[in-house]
């Protein structure tokens, strides 16, 4: 993958959302399909449509325990007078050689067995007296019955449709349907189809591997002591965990201290479990911009192709933000901003579509609505750049939770949506119509 070309020059330019996100989307390709074994193909997109070889249920069998009877037989059948039945056997789920079930004659059946030649209907052993000679059994204590306790004579005290309680053949799928289409997302249902008509593996288009580090030599792991000066990681987890929700397989690298060399080098280490990388701060224009200084000139004469592009966009809050590739394989890298909003809002708005373009889905995009304003006063957004707020969304109405400083993570954890502030607009009032992007 090469980086696509700027389209004018002059680091000063702010590159609206739009623009950026469109360059990133052209730069990634779905990754090629491979045959997976179906515990290993959850969460994945099939590539291929799927046809039922066998239909399902492939026999008429029972859907309770009971007995296997002939209509005619238990007709007018009531607990005043009964219909005497011959037990002829039983007949248990996965039997092969079924018995014949003729005039005033039964099978007693389990649930999921076939429906014996001859049958037409089955009872279900509540109806009956289980063959004890007694009245109508119930719950649990007639599923116990072993057949040795039974005799050779049972007694139903109700009468039965035809195919009642009856699974028929290809009622649930017919050999010769479409199972499943290309581009379905393979979940535990639809694994479950796929098990049902004998299918053990599935062409797909695999889980991406995205790999998250973050950067800053501030940076504390969470249960270590936090001395002067020093902050704990959040972004790493965070990032990692919205990797893995948009459905990649995500590999959290931890933080990275502010040196150029061992940034590149800790990349470099990573790539080879890579499809995607995604780095979290020093992408500003500050002494310590660690990424942007080890990352500027890649794409020399060993890695032709690469390059990583940063720039400013026209958003608030994620101004400043990188994208291209890096190493022998063009691997996409993503350079987002260290405050946790910005890194949070960045990658839903950048590599949470990556990550679907990746997998070779065709929407890649959260959904949007329209919703009403619930504030005690106008919001304000700075001009020309889009403003994301977060928010929660019910009903209809939409209302701002926190403030818009890029650093409040706690008012991050209480949204489900962001408010989005066109480039054009400087105020919105109470009770106004605007775009709400659905985080949840």
């Amino acid at each position: 993958m090469s980086t696509a070309a700027p389209r004018t020059t002059g680091q000063d330019r702010l590159w609206s959302v739009d623009e950026h996100l469109e360059d990133i989307l052209a730069a990634v390709r779905p990754l090629e399909p491979i045959e997976l074994q179906l515990p290993d193909a959850q969460g994945c997109v099939l590539v291929e449509d799927v046809m039922v070889p066998v239909s399902l249920p492939p026999f008429d069998n029972s859907s309770m325990d009971g007995y296997a009877v002939r209509v005619a037989d238990v007709a007018g059948a009531s607990e005043e007078y009964p219909a005497a039945l011959e037990v002829v056997g039983d007949v248990a789920a996965g039997q092969a050689d079924l018995l014949h079930v003729g005039p005033g004659q039964a099978a007693r059946i389990m649930t999921g067995a076939p429906l014996p030649p001859g049958a037409e209907a089955v009872v279900p052993v509540e109806w009956t007296d289980g063959g004890l000679g007694e009245g109508p059994v119930h719950g649990m204590r007639a599923r116990s019955l072993a057949p040795e306790q039974s005799s050779g004579q049972v007694r139903v005290y109700r009468s039965a449709d035809a195919r009642a309680h009856v699974r028929a053949k290809g009622s649930d799928v017919r050999a010769g349907d479409r199972a499943l289409e290309a581009g379905t997302v393979l979940g535990p249902p639809q694994i479950a189809l796929l098990a049902a008509i004998g299918r053990g593996t599935a062409r797909v288009r695999p889980r991406p591997r995205v790999v998250v580090l973050s950067t800053g030599s501030e940076l504390v792991q969470p249960g270590e002591e936090l001395r002067s000066g020093q902050i704990y990681d959040s972004n790493s987890f965070a990032l990692t965990a919205a990797a893995r929700d948009a459905g990649a397989i995500a590999y959290r690298v931890g933080a990275v201290a502010d040196d150029a060399e061992t940034l590149r080098s800790t990349i470099d280490d990573q790539l080879v479990r890579a499809d995607l990388v995604v780095t979290t701060g020093g992408v500003s224009v500050g002494a310590y911009d660690v990424v942007k200084e080890a990352l500027s000139h890649v794409g020399d004469e060993d890695e032709p192709g690469s390059g990583i592009d940063f720039r400013k966009l026209a958003m608030q809050p994620g101004k400043p933000q990188g994208f291209g590739s890096i190493g022998p394989d063009h691997t996409p890298l993503l350079a987002l901003p260290g405050n946790p909003v910005s890194s949070y809002v960045s990658f839903e708005l950048f590599v949470r579509p990556a990550i679907r373009a990746l997998m070779g889905l065709e929407d890649v995009h959260r959904p949007t609505t329209r919703a009403k304003l619930v504030t005690d006063k106008a919001l304000t957004s700075p001009r020309g750049r889009r403003q994301f707020l977060r928010a929660t969304c019910a009903e209809g109405t939409v209302r701002p939770v926190g403030g818009a400083g890029s650093h409040l993570v706690a008012a991050l954890a209480h949204a489900d949506s962001l408010i989005v502030v066109p480039e054009d607009v400087e105020s919105v009032e109470p009770g106004t119509e605007v775009e709400v992007v659905l985080l949840g």
